[in-house]
């Protein structure tokens, strides 16, 4: 007679939670890291930290100015991080404390979170500081986040779990958004400071709990995956050249990686107008929210805006995987772009807060673009990606500057879609898998060789 717990063992595994990637404990815990991290993006990065940034921050300077130093926080932000991932990178691979260095990220994030909640009118260096630390510790984070996901996964689960991670993340920014935006408006209802003659710090203090909110909402989330997630051992330096100090790998790689890139000429193609274009798609993502309060929209219409988009996104990242699956993930992308492209033409003549759910609805249509994931081409799609985003909030920064207009700034971001759009008409991507998939298998055959020979 079988034991109960024989019986347990034979039990088929919920199908739902394995076709979703979260069959596992550990593979729960770490999707739910997305969950605490997706509060930082969306709170921070787009939502209600611009409008506190232009608004009061920025009191002394004038929101155009204001709007000016935003965008440059983002490019420096973006620009440091693009520096650190090679490095960062190389520790994830070579020490045996890839939780740790998270850990030690995360506690920088949250504590320029919670120092967000000091900022008064006028402080915009110091909002500029704390947010440009935040950024860096979210990114840091994330590449030993990431970097743990192919030791508790094995090759075949490695996309559906790193995509149910970013559906978890995409529902834990809105919620806590959704939140957020409940005691903005509403501050009576959870007992704060409402109604006329606040003083400025009453005023502001429902935005600057919400900065509070997200340090809380991201240690609280984390705790899974330290608890759940091994540490991984040390990575074995065998494929390392003898003596070499794996920071200075790291480098060496990066220029490896542009240089092989000479052979992969569609490969290049591709991920040039990715860089671009993509730049643009973060420009817009950034810049939309400080640009709309600048115009004078309402903050409720805003942060709800940006939770259309929130939640929009989830069925439409779908919906556009299977337009790509239709149409090819060439003409999907290039229908993406020109749907960016009129965003931005909506935006430079935008005035009111029904003109901004228009735009926000349309990000919501095309949140994110497909991209190959086979070895090679994926691994050079990693490197660009860590340079898409520094140039956009750059020549928003410079066009405010030369020009005193956001609205030329906003407009000049259609650059990005139209060069990036014409580089990628010239792609043959049928042709650029080809080369991919062969590279890859020559790669496998080879460790396969040099396993044998050791043998």
């Amino acid at each position: 007679m079988a034991t109960s717990s024989n019986r347990s063992a034979t039990l088929p595994k919920p199908r739902l939670l394995e076709r979703l990637g979260l069959h596992r404990p550990e593979l729960r815990a770490w999707a739910m890291y997305d969950w605490a991290l997706s509060a930082v993006q969306t709170t921070v990065m787009v939502a209600v930290f611009p409008i506190f940034f232009i608004k009061v921050a920025g009191a002394n300077i004038g929101e155009t100015a204001a709007n000016q130093q935003w965008a440059t926080a983002n490019s420096i932000a973006v620009a440091v991080v693009a520096i650190l991932s090679p490095i960062l990178g190389a520790v994830a691979d070579y020490a045996a404390a890839k939780k740790s260095l998270l850990a030690a990220f995360m506690i920088l994030g949250v504590a320029a979170c919670m120092g967000m909640y000091f900022i008064g009118h006028g402080d915009i260096r110091l909002a500029f500081a704390l947010f440009v630390l935040v950024a860096i510790a979210a990114a840091g984070s994330a590449v030993f986040y990431e970097s743990l996901l192919p030791h508790i996964a094995d090759e075949s689960e490695v996309d559906r779990v790193s995509t149910a991670g970013y559906a978890i993340g995409y529902i834990g920014g809105g919620v806590l958004l959704a939140l957020n935006l409940a005691w903005i408006q509403k501050p009576e209802w959870f007992g704060l400071p409402s109604g006329d003659g606040l003083s400025p710090t009453q005023a502001t203090l429902p935005a600057r709990l919400a900065m509070v909110s997200v340090a809380v909402w991201w240690v609280v989330f984390s705790i899974p995956l330290f608890r759940r997630v091994p540490e991984p051992p040390r990575a074995l330096e065998s494929d390392e050249r003898a003596g070499e100090n794996a920071v200075k790998m790291a480098f060496v790689r990066l220029g490896e990686t542009f240089r092989e890139l000479r052979g992969y000429k569609q490969a290049f193609l591709m991920l040039l107008a990715f860089l671009i274009y993509n730049d643009g798609i973060s420009t817009i993502q950034k810049m939309a929210v400080a640009y709309g309060t600048e115009l004078g929209i309402e903050q409720g219409a805003l942060i709800g805006a940006i939770l259309i988009v929130q939640f929009v996104g989830i069925p439409f990242t779908f919906l556009f995987g299977m337009l790509a699956g239709r149409i090819g993930a060439k003409r999907s992308v290039l229908l993406g772009l020109a749907v960016y492209g009129a965003i931005s033409i909506i935006g430079y003549f935008m005035k009111t807060a029904t003109h901004f759910f228009i735009l926000a609805g349309l990000v919501g249509m095309v949140p994110g673009f497909p991209h190959h994931k086979s070895g090679e081409f994926f691994g050079f799609y990693s490197v660009f990606n860590k340079f898409a985003g520094i140039f956009g909030p750059l020549l928003f920064a410079v066009v405010i500057g030369s020009t005193g207009s956001s609205r030329n700034a906003i407009l000049s971001v259609i650059l990005f879609f139209a060069v990036g759009a014409f580089i990628l008409s010239f792609v043959d991507v049928d042709e650029g898998e080809r080369i991919a998939r062969a590279a890859e298998a020559d790669t496998h055959a080879e460790s396969v060789a040099r396993a044998a020979a050791r043998a």
